[in-house]
C-alpha cells in the first residue's frame, strides 16, 4: 500500500470527528475495537445494515459476530493489529439471522495512536458474492446445456451413419453436399470424404434431374413438396427422393432422403413377400381384397371354392355383397364398422354359392385407408362343423334375448337397432296381412295406421304389391 509521504504537514491536526467521517466514507463497514476484541463503536454505509446490525454488534465480542470458520481470521487480526502500521486484508462471513446468506466482508486493522484500539475497516462484498453464484450458476448451465448438446449431436451422427437409407445435407443456394452417410456415398458411388463439396443431383437421367432440381427448388420457396422419383443412370433403378429446409445459424440446408421403390428391394425382401402371398393364396381359409367400396381386388383358392368360382377373373371388380350376406345388409353393416373402427372381428353372416348353396362364415376384416392403394382385407371362415348354438337365419325375426346380445360387438348399435325395428315392423305387418286375409284397409287399422302410412312401409320393406 502506498502512503501519504508527509501525512502531518498535508493533513496537519486532524481531530476525532474528521477522522470518522474520513473513515466512514471511505468503507463500508468500520469497527472500533478494543485489546479484548469488544466492538465499542462502528458505522454503516448502508442505512439497512445499520438499522439492523448496530444494536446487535455493539457491546459484543467481534468474535461472536462471525461464522466459525471465520474465527481464526479475526483472531488473526486482532494479533497482527498492535504494534504494527496495518494488517493485510482477510475476508470474514458475518452470520445473520434467518434464512439469510452470510454477509461477507473482506476486513484490515489499523491500530490507533494509544494503542489501545483498533480500527477495522471493512468492504462489503455481497454484491461481488451474488455476481460470483451468478457467475457459477450461469457456468454450469453452459456446461449442462453443452453437454445435452454433444449428447444430442453424438445421438444424430450415431443414426447418420446406422440409417439403412440414403441420407444428404445440402447447402440450400449451392446445393453440394456438406455431409453424406455411408449409404449414400454407396448409392452414388464414392466414398462420403469424396462426396463433399459435390453438387447434387449426380448420376440420375435427365428426367429425374429436372424432378429434383424442381423439388428443392419448391422446398427453397414454400418450405416443403411432395416427394418426386428419379431414375439412376447407371443400373436403371428407381429412387424416390423427397427433401426438408432447416436452417443452421445464418445458412439453410436441405435434408434429402433417398429410399428404394419396392420394385429395387433386395432378392430376399422379394422372396419374402412372394412367400407370404403363396402362404394367402393356399390357406383354407377364405381370404379376399376389395377397394373401399367392397369390389374385389383379389380372392384366393378357398373363397372361390366356397363361392363356387372357377377363376379369379370372375370375382374380380365384382362387389362382395354378391357373396356375402344378405343384399344390402351385411355387407353395408361390415364397411360401416371397418370406415369407424379400422377393424371388424367374428362377423357371423351367410357366404353364397353362384349356384344357391349357403355356407355360415365367420368374418374378420381390416382396413388399410393409407398407401399407393387403399383397400380391406377379408379373413372368411366356414362354421356350418362347430358345434355351436343355433344361429337365427339372416333377416328372421330375432326371438330372444340370446339372439339379440349375439349380434352385440358385430353390427353398431345405431345399425342394430335400425335393422331390429326393420325386421320387427316386417313380421308385425306380414302377420296382420295375415290375419286379415291380405285385406290392405283392415291390415292399416289393425296396426293403427292411416292406409297411406301402411303402403309407405310396404314399399319400404318390399312387402306385396302396392295398391293405390
Amino acid at each position: 500500500m502506498n502512503r501519504f509521504k508527509v501525512p502531518k504537514k498535508t493533513l496537519g491536526d486532524v481531530d476525532a470527528d474528521t477522522a470518522a467521517n474520513l473513515i466512514a466514507a471511505a468503507v463500508d463497514i468500520a469497527l472500533v475495537v478494543d485489546k479484548k476484541g469488544v466492538i465499542r463503536d462502528l458505522s454503516f454505509e448502508s442505512d439497512a445494515l445499520a438499522a439492523e446490525l448496530d444494536s446487535r454488534w455493539r457491546g459484543q465480542l467481534w468474535l461472536d459476530t462471525v461464522t466459525v470458520e471465520s474465527r481464526p481470521k479475526i483472531e488473526a487480526l486482532l494479533r497482527d493489529g498492535p504494534g504494527s502500521t496495518g494488517s493485510r486484508w482477510r475476508q470474514v462471513n458475518h452470520a445473520l439471522d434467518g434464512q439469510r446468506a452470510d454477509l461477507p466482508v473482506s476486513y484490515r486493522v489499523v491500530p490507533l495512536t494509544n494503542a489501545s484500539r483498533l480500527v477495522a475497516v471493512g468492504r462489503d462484498l455481497s454484491e461481488m458474492s451474488a455476481l460470483q453464484h451468478r457467475l457459477m450458476d450461469v457456468s454450469q448451465a453452459i456446461e449442462r446445456e453443452y453437454s445435452r448438446s454433444r449428447f444430442a449431436e453424438g445421438r444424430f451422427n450415431l443414426l447418420f451413419q446406422m440409417a439403412s437409407e440414403a441420407v444428404l445435407v445440402l447447402e440450400a443456394g449451392t446445393q453440394r453436399i456438406t455431409e453424406a452417410n455411408p449409404a449414400a456415398a454407396l448409392l452414388l458411388g464414392f466414398g462420403a470424404k469424396r462426396a463433399h463439396n459435390r453438387v447434387f443431383p449426380e448420376g440420375f437421367d435427365a428426367a429425374g434431374t429436372q424432378s429434383i432440381q424442381s423439388m428443392l427448388a419448391l422446398v427453397s420457396a414454400a418450405g416443403r413438396a411432395d416427394a418426386v422419383q428419379a431414375r439412376r443412370v447407371e443400373g436403371g433403378q428407381e429412387w424416390r427422393v423427397s427433401a426438408s429446409l432447416f436452417r443452421n445459424g445464418a445458412g439453410a440446408y436441405f435434408l434429402v432422403q433417398l429410399s428404394a421403390l419396392q420394385a429395387n428391394q433386395s432378392p430376399a425382401v422379394r422372396q419374402s413377400r412372394s412367400k407370404v402371398v403363396e402362404l394367402i393364396e393356399s390357406s383354407p381359409d377364405g381370404f379376399v381384397v376389395t377397394d373401399l367400396e367392397g369390389r374385389v381386388l383379389f380372392a384366393n383358392r378357398a373363397f372361390l371354392d366356397v363361392a363356387q368360382l372357377s377363376t379369379e377373373e370372375q370375382a374380380r371388380g365384382e362387389s362382395l355383397e354378391r357373396w356375402i350376406g344378405r343384399p344390402g345388409a351385411d355387407l353395408t353393416l361390415l364397411l360401416t364398422n371397418l370406415r369407424q373402427h379400422q377393424s371388424v372381428r367374428l362377423f357371423a353372416t351367410v357366404l353364397r354359392g353362384e349356384f344357391g348353396s349357403d355356407a355360415e362364415v365367420e368374418v374378420s376384416a381390416v382396413a388399410v385407408p393409407e398407401g399407393e392403394q387403399p383397400c380391406l382385407g377379408f379373413s372368411i371362415r366356414g362354421v356350418d362343423r362347430r358345434d355351436l348354438a343355433p344361429r337365427r337365419p339372416v333377416g328372421e325375426f330375432p326371438r330372444s334375448v340370446a339372439q339379440l346380445t349375439e349380434m352385440v360387438g358385430k353390427v353398431a348399435l345405431k345399425d342394430m337397432v335400425r335393422e331390429t325395428t326393420d325386421v320387427i315392423e316386417r313380421h308385425c305387418i306380414e302377420a296382420a296381412l295375415q290375419l286379415t286375409g291380405d285385406n290392405r284397409a283392415s291390415t292399416a287399422e289393425v296396426l293403427g295406421l292411416s292406409r297411406q302410412s301402411l303402403y309407405v312401409k310396404l314399399r319400404r320393406l318390399g312387402i306385396g304389391e302396392d295398391e293405390e
